[in-house]
């Protein structure tokens, strides 16, 4: 009994003992004790910041006293004015005013055609005829009766000059003579709409209706095509925001990328009508075509040049960061001395781009130097090592 007494006296005594020892995160979790659960967490969150501190202090005195810490490798460009030419980029398709249907004035039958297809033709010349329905043979009727009518118009009016006759008598033969002159004039008229002539000078491009075909006025009766190639031009669509910067004469790239050819060519008119359903206004850019290697509906891409500075501050866009606030900045490196220097960061304000570069309009001055490579490494007023100055 007193050996039961013993061991539970020294039980009690050791685990009264073992209570002042500091309990492990286990131990607590397993109480299940709020209290006790909250002295915990307590008393870590206050070694935690004490830690912080004393870390702190260590990475301050290593910063002084280790001589070979890492320093950023940088490359920087140094700040110019260049020549901004910027370009807006559409595309258009090749269009001709000269690209008609040539259709029958008249009904008959085509009994002649003149032409054949890719035959050059100037302006007015016959393509075709078609039957005038002896129309021919009253005009030679006609003529002779005009030509009758005309010798005995010039002999009364000879007599009349002389005072020989009556005045009735010469005005009679000078009225009938009038009348078959109109006659005939009229009829030569008329019968002119049997050929068919080209409106203007080009090539043709298709002959439609076969020799013999009868034929008359009106939707699908077309007869040629002709077109000219040598006064072409493209049109395109281009956003009315654009409408005070594009205007008649300013400068045009023109690839066509089928054919592997580039032109320069000019605005040669600009539309003062806003669609409203694109919000977009027409225009139009010549194209010189003396090989007639272009041809109507061929697909262009195009650069306006709408906008051009001469004395602007161009910088890559991959090194310009944005801040919390939206703000848009880049480094600059200041105090260079041995190859070293500070980083700076700088708030600019940004302009039109062109391809890999773009325009600053404010923050940078010429003769700065921009952090290039490693923009995205470095912070502010950072020591920074310049590796190279990249000289573009």
């Amino acid at each position: 009994m007193r050996k039961i007494f013993i061991i539970t006296v020294a039980s009690i005594f050791l685990t009264s003992c073992g209570e002042n020892k500091e309990q492990t995160v286990d131990q607590v979790l397993a109480s299940n004790n709020l209290e006790l659960l909250r002295s915990k967490k307590e008393e870590l969150s206050n070694k935690n910041q004490q830690i912080i501190k004393e870390i702190k202090l260590l990475d301050a005195e290593i910063t002084k006293l280790d001589t070979n810490k890492k320093i950023p490798l940088i490359t920087t460009l140094p700040v110019k004015h260049s020549e901004f030419v910027h370009y807006l980029e559409l595309q258009g398709n090749v269009q001709t005013k000269k690209n008609v249907l040539v259709y029958p004035e008249v009904p008959g039958q085509l009994v002649k055609v003149y032409v054949k297809e890719g035959q050059k033709v100037g302006k007015g010349q016959a393509l075709g005829r078609i039957d005038d329905g002896g129309m021919s043979n009253q005009l030679a009727q006609l003529e002779a009766n005009a030509n009758l009518a005309k010798t005995t118009y010039e002999r009364q009016k000879r007599l009349w000059d002389q005072k020989i006759g009556s005045e009735i008598q010469y005005l009679q033969t000078k009225t009938s003579y009038e009348s078959q002159m109109n006659a005939v004039t009229n009829l030569r008229k008329s019968m002119a709409k049997y050929t068919i002539r080209a409106p203007f000078s080009g090539i043709i491009d298709d002959v439609i209706k076969e020799q013999g075909t009868v034929v008359a006025p009106g939707p699908g009766a077309e007869i040629f095509r002709i077109v000219n190639l040598s006064n072409m031009y493209i049109e395109t669509d281009v956003p009315e925001s654009f409408i005070s910067s594009i205007k008649k004469g300013k400068s045009v790239e023109v690839d066509f990328p089928i054919l592997n050819k580039k032109m320069l060519s000019k605005v040669r008119q600009a539309g003062n009508f806003i669609h409203p359903a694109n919000r977009t206004f027409k225009v139009e850019i010549g194209v010189p075509n003396k090989d007639r290697s272009i041809k109507p509906n061929l697909t262009a891409k195009l650069k306006i040049n709408d906008y051009t500075n001469p004395t602007a501050i161009l910088i890559p866009q991959s090194i310009i960061s944005e801040n919390a606030k939206g703000e848009q900045y880049v480094y600059v490196v200041d105090g260079v001395k041995e190859e070293k220097g500070v980083a700076k960061q700088i708030i600019i304000t940004t302009g039109k781009t062109q391809e890999d570069k773009i325009e600053v309009l404010k923050g940078l001055t010429a003769g700065m130097l921009i952090v290039n490579e490693g923009a995205r490494s470095v912070k502010d007023k950072q020591e920074v090592k310049i590796l190279q100055l990249v000289a573009k």
